[in-house]
Order: structure tokens, then C-alpha cells, then sequence
């Protein structure tokens, strides 16, 4: 199924995102873990690409087993670091031959080995050249994009990625998944710019459940992440506990859940880093809402 389709059903939804092996050594454990995942039986499941592209084999494994087997919609990422385009058409027939309807179109974190690279005669160097071409190939794909409600960390300010953000949509991005917030009112401010510039694809807000404080200094690092006083106090509180501290951000999660649905958003998608019990105790708290009208 698209996940367009999902989308048009106005329904409360829930679903999550898990990660592929990096070696061989783990795909059991790993699989085992995104299996535990699906029998929960989120809306869908997204499946995210390595660097470079280094577990993509995995990814399409991963993503096709959560479909095949357990009848959950799968969104397989895509990204298109240092990748030519012969290396991106190769990609794309995989997931047709397997059946994936939905893909994830991203330009990827560069990494650190690469960051001094001279980018100028990459086949792709930013996300939109990829939805293009996504889009004129003969698979008929539902594209998702990304989307930054604090602004990508390259770009010069909120204007200017909401410019290039509708560049993605005009190319033919079907949906937008945003990057994690804490702090809900940056998203409602996000919304509320975007449909003004013209941009009225569905957008799927990412939670991220920060279950250990060592989470923290991470989620900052990546995407520079707002830190609302309340949560910071959280974390001061009960980052020394794990127990503590992993019950502590799993009801943060909820309640910010709680929030986006009062206030219309009804597709949020959870960051659930492969951890099956998290994503059973947040999807418990939600039992009697997800699957609700909006």
C-alpha cells in the first residue's frame, strides 16, 4: 500500500522506523528486533540506507520481509551520497522487483571521510536531483522527503529551506517526514509557513524517544535539536536512573504525541531505534486513540 492512501483514510496513525545491520554478524538480532516491531502492527515501517549506501542490501531485505511477511506497509530509504546514477537506477529496480511501493528520497549524511570531497561532479548533490529522477523512472513509487521544522543545518535560514523544501515537493515528493523536535509549538510554527508558501503534502511528524540522557547529546549533534526547559529538567531529574529515565521519555514521547494529534496532526511517525519495547509501551499509552478519526 502508498502511503498516500493511509494518509487520505484521516485517521490517527503510528508508525516506526528501524535501522539495518551494519555486518552480517547482526542481522539476526536485528531482524529479529524490526519482526518484533511489525507485530505490532504500525501503520507502516520505514527501513533507513547506511552511509554511502553500505547496508542497502539490508535495507531491502529488512523492508521486504516487514511487507511480505507481516503485511505492513514498508518505506525503504534511498539516499544518494557519492552515488552515480547507474548505482541509483540498480536501486530503484530492486525495490520494484520486491514489491516496495514506497521509498524515502534523501541526499544522506556525508560522511566525515568525504566531507572535503570535491562534490562538484556528483551525479546528486541534493535530494530534489534524486526525486526527480525517481519520478520520471518507470516505478511508480509514493516519494517521501525530509523536513527540517528547526531548518537544515546547512542552510542559511528558515526562508531559504523553505524554498528549497518546495523545490522537493514541486519534483515530486508525495509526502514530508520531519526530522525530530522536542519542543511541538517549532512544528506548529513550521506548518504554519509552509502552506503559506504553497507546500500541502502530507507532513508526518518524527518523535524521537529519548529513553538514556547519553540520547540527548546525540539527538543535538545531529540535527541541532531545541531543548525545551521542561525536558531538560527531565533529564537532570532522572538521566542518572535508567529505569527511571527510559519511563521518563517514553511519556515525554506520548505526550508530545498526544498534543499533535489534539491539534490536527495525525500522522507521527517514531523514531524507535529498533528497540521493540519502546515502541510497545508508547503504542500501549495510544491504544484507544491511533486508528481514531482525526
Amino acid at each position: 500500500m502508498k502511503l498516500t492512501e493511509i494518509f487520505k483514510q484521516n485517521k490517527y496513525s503510528l508508525s516506526f522506523e528501524v535501522f539495518p545491520p551494519k555486518t552480517s554478524d547482526v542481522y539476526d538480532s536485528v531482524k529479529h528486533a524490526t519482526e518484533e516491531i511489525a507485530r505490532l502492527s504500525p501503520a507502516f515501517m520505514s527501513v533507513t540506507y547506511g552511509a554511502g549506501g553500505g547496508t542497502s542490501q539490508y535495507t531491502l531485505e529488512i523492508a521486504k520481509n516487514i511487507k511480505t511477511e507481516y503485511g505492513v506497509p514498508s518505506l525503504a530509504h534511498l539516499t544518494c551520497v557519492s552515488s552515480t546514477r547507474e548505482t541509483v537506477r540498480a536501486r530503484i529496480d530492486d525495490f520494484k522487483a520486491a514489491g516496495i511501493e514506497n521509498v524515502m528520497a534523501l541526499r544522506g549524511d556525508i560522511p566525515q571521510s568525504m566531507q572535503n570531497d570535491d562534490r562538484s561532479n556528483w551525479h546528486y548533490r541534493h535530494a530534489v536531483d534524486l526525486i526527480a529522477d525517481i519520478k520520471v523512472s518507470d516505478a511508480d513509487f509514493c516519494i517521501g522527503g525530509a523536513c527540517y521544522p528547526e531548518v537544515h543545518p546547512e542552510s542559511a535560514n528558515q526562508k531559504e529551506d523553505i524554498y528549497y523544501l518546495k523545490a522537493k515537493v514541486d519534483a515530486g515528493c508525495d509526502f514530508l517526514t520531519t526530522q525530530m523536535f522536542f519542543d511541538n509549538n517549532l512544528l506548529y510554527n513550521f506548518l504554519y509557513k509552509i502552506r503559506q508558501e504553497g507546500i500541502h503534502v502530507p507532513v508526518v511528524a518524527g518523535i524521537m524517544p529519548i529513553t538514556n540522557a547519553k540520547q540527548v547529546e546525540r539527538a543535538i549533534h545531529l540535527s541541532g535539536s531545541f531543548m525545551p526547559q521542561r525536558f531538560k529538567t527531565i533529564v537532570d531529574k532522572f538521566g542518572g536512573d535508567p529505569v527511571a529515565m527510559k519511563q521518563a521519555g517514553i511519556a515525554y514521547a506520548t505526550d508530545q504525541i498526544i498534543d499533535l494529534f489534539a491539534n490536527g496532526v495525525a500522522n507521527v511517525h517514531v523514531y524507535s531505534m529498533n528497540k521493540p519495547d519502546v515502541a510497545a509501551a508508547i503504542q500501549a499509552n495510544l491504544s484507544d486513540i491511533v486508528g481514531k478519526n482525526a
